[in-house]
């Protein structure tokens, strides 16, 4: 299955904001896990306004497919 536009861009915006604001939550002295969990809440699909684009989630599930495979040669 070929992957688009739309799930590269969802995968590293989602990867950007939870560096910005690990980053931030790391110069306010928090732990940036509590940045990546504030990015979470954010970007997660009940975020006010959100509308989530159905065709991504099983391009996703090939994405973990692939990895649980690839991980399961390694171990």
């Amino acid at each position: 299955m070929p992957h688009d536009t739309p799930l590269i861009s969802t995968i590293v915006g989602g990867l950007v904001l939870a560096f910005i604001l690990g980053t931030l939550a790391h110069r306010l002295r928090m732990p940036p896990l509590v940045g990546y969990l504030v990015a979470g809440v954010l970007a997660g699909p009940h975020t006010p306004g959100f509308v989530a684009d159905q065709s991504l989630a099983p391009e996703l599930a090939e994405i973990d497919q692939k990895r649980h495979r690839v991980q399961s040669v390694i171990v």
